[in-house]
């Protein structure tokens, strides 16, 4: 039976920190799902589309074991639909594990065949996240070298225009 994980979040944008995560969980299982997870309630920078368009070109490439895709459904409900019963988690310091812990116990609590894996981030991208990012570039800081190339080209892009 394949092993089929995935590894939801917002990604917005994906950073060198994701990439990590995914590389090291590609090791892991058969296949790895990349969910785009959105909230049609919040605003984020990157649309869904563009966001998926990033992840393909920083990850994707020639893998075969490897989809992006959207939902703004319930997690574990996509999960099931796909065939999986993992959910992969990066954690980058113990502040992100309270909020994890609780998302893992309530999608075990909602469907007790899914299991969470969590891994620990690259020591290099412990102090890394997609919020801070996008507050760093948009204030005029280069993030060059915590995201990908075409990730800090299209952060310059967005805060260039939006300041035109």
């Amino acid at each position: 039976m394949k092993k089929i994980a995935v590894y939801p979040g917002s990604f917005d944008p994906i950073t060198n920190g994701h990439i990590d995560i995914i590389t090291r969980g590609l090791r892991m299982f058969d296949e790895l799902i990349i969910l785009v997870a959105y909230n049609p309630n919040k605003s984020s920078l990157f649309t869904v589309e563009e966001r998926m368009d990033l992840i393909r070109e920083v990850v994707i490439k020639d893998q075969k074991i490897l989809r992006v895709d959207c939902s703004a459904g319930l997690l574990v409900d996509y999960v099931q639909s796909k065939g999986a019963n993992v959910i992969l988690r990066g954690l980058r310091a113990v502040s992100d594990f309270e909020y994890e812990f609780q998302m893992a116990l309530i999608n075990r609590r909602l469907n007790r065949d899914i299991e969470t894996v969590f891994l620990m981030t690259g020591y290099q991208w412990f102090y890394t996240s997609s919020n801070l990012i996008k507050e760093a570039a948009g204030l005029g800081g280069s993030v060059k070298g915590l995201v990908p190339d075409i990730v800090f080209e299209r952060l310059q892009d967005k805060f260039n225009h939006i300041k035109n």
